[in-house]
């Protein structure tokens, strides 16, 4: 009989590919959604569907029930339209809380909990070098926006939680950096809408913007080493490929993709310009302290501990514009 892995958030982008390769390899998969509105498919019939959101204690005690691991991947994400920064950090610290306490209840083995390089990132006036698991950004520290915000305090939330417990059940955390590569569905792409604006020509220029980027399916593929790996059990693992510019990015579409990717833009937006859009997109305001910033993390830690293997970051943008120019056609 195969092993039960439960998957929050069902329905978004890395939890959908978390799906997808749990049931190439054979799991028994449950998912969690908010409605069954947005049930997301299984072909094969291997997996089930629990209703639970990350504000209500309703459901995730069933959800649980039985299961042998936990990938919570659900997060609230943050469009930069609210000004009440609770509105995601309560959420995701409390839905995390939640999602420990029914997972330590049942004694699952492990959870696999998605976080993200924003909680283990310096300051936007410290120097250069490479940022590995012992850094965690400061709450404290400058312009630091509600989402990054919400990635620091439900990670710490979630480490002092197991701090006090005694059972059977361990955690690891996995930080990814930007997420790209090929979409399953149009719904929740999260950071693949940066490419999307690119092939869309929506972008009057490339803004002075860069990421760590790491692939969708190396980044389910991590969860999973993650999860069965002895090594991994009270751990931080950052998921990175390479870092990149997105006037890097453009440049690779262009030259990858040709007349698909004629619309990309190639001009640098001046930072003045950059910043006055910033004024009327909130989408923009969001990432305006990280404009012309390069903080470099390293993955070094799962390609030893784990045998991770990312493949290199402009591969992955080119096969996410192309996944991206596949579904508008």
């Amino acid at each position: 009989m195969s092993e039960t892995v439960l998957v929050t958030g069902g329905t978004g982008f890395v939890a959908g590919w978390c799906v997808a390769e749990l049931l190439r390899r054979g799991y028994t998969v449950r998912t969690t959604v908010r409605s069954l509105a947005k049930r997301p498919v299984d072909p094969g019939g291997r997996s089930s569907v629990f209703v639970a959101d990350l504000t209500s204690d309703a459901g995730w005690d069933e959800a649980v029930a039985g299961c042998d691991y936990v990938l919570h991947v659900a997060s609230p994400l943050g469009g930069g339209t609210s000004k009440d920064p609770d509105e995601l950090i309560v959420p995701a610290r409390d839905g995390a809380l939640r999602v420990l306490k029914a997972a330590t209840k049942a004694e699952v083995k492990r959870v696999v909990m998605t976080s993200s390089c924003a909680a283990a990132t310096p300051p936007v006036t410290s120097g250069g070098g490479v940022i590995d698991e012992t850094v965690w950004t400061d709450l404290e520290g400058e312009r630091l926006n509600a989402y990054r915000k919400s990635k620091v305090i439900s990670e710490r939330a979630a480490w002092r939680f197991m701090e006090n417990h005694e059972g059977f059940t361990t955690l690891t955390t996995v930080l990814p950096g930007a997420v790209f590569g090929p979409v399953l569905s149009a719904d929740n792409l999260g950071s693949v809408q940066v490419i999307g604006r690119l092939v869309r020509g929506r972008l009057l220029g490339v803004p002075r913007l860069g990421f760590g980027i790491v692939d969708v399916r190396d980044l389910a593929d991590l969860h999973l080493r993650a999860m069965v790996s002895a090594e991994a059990a009270g751990q931080r693992f950052i998921a990175v490929s390479e870092f990149m510019w997105l006037a890097d990015v453009a440049k690779e579409l262009r030259a990858k993709l040709g007349t698909p990717a004629g619309r990309v833009p190639t001009r640098v937006l001046p930072d003045v310009l950059f910043r006055l859009i910033s004024l009327f997109d909130p989408g923009v305001r969001a990432v305006l302290p990280n404009l012309g910033r390069k903080h470099v993390h390293t993955s070094e830690k799962a390609q030893r501990l784990l045998g991770w293997r990312p493949r290199p970051a402009a591969t992955t943008v080119v096969d996410c514009a192309e996944s991206l120019l596949t579904s508008m056609t």
